[in-house]
């Protein structure tokens, strides 16, 4: 597939939040990942996470929030970790959980709590 100016400034923005477990999914799809990686790339993180509007910091705090309402553990983790390298704290991250208490309930809330604690460990920001 092409590699345009978009889809380069997606792998660089996922090797900043992610480092090279963030491209390692790109050099590894095979033909039938390969698109998968490409649309993340090029349109999740080439388009709009590098939109002028909200600054990564804040796009982060965003994702995270809505990933807490989806449970999707994985995702949240791996967002977790991007968050801290866009300059999210721990103390904003315990913020975000206590107001998605609200809104999303405490069952879904407690198990995020738990993989957003693991993974500011991972990255030692715990």
């Amino acid at each position: 597939m092409e590699k345009d100016a978009l889809y380069e400034r997606g792998k660089q923005m996922r090797f900043d939040m992610f480092g090279e477990a963030g491209v390692r999914g790109i050099d590894d799809a095979d033909d039938f990942g390969e698109p998968l990686q490409d649309l993340v790339t090029r349109h999740c993180f080439g388009d709009v996470w590098s939109r002028p509007g909200l600054d990564p910091k804040m796009r982060s705090m965003l994702t995270i929030a809505m990933i807490i309402g989806q449970s999707r553990p994985d995702q949240l983790k791996n967002h977790v970790r991007g968050a801290v390298s866009n300059g999210m704290t721990k103390e904003e991250l315990r913020e975000i959980l206590v107001h998605a208490s609200l809104y999303y309930g405490l069952p879904s809330v407690s198990d995020a709590w738990r993989h957003c604690r693991d993974a500011l460990k991972e990255v030692g920001a715990y």
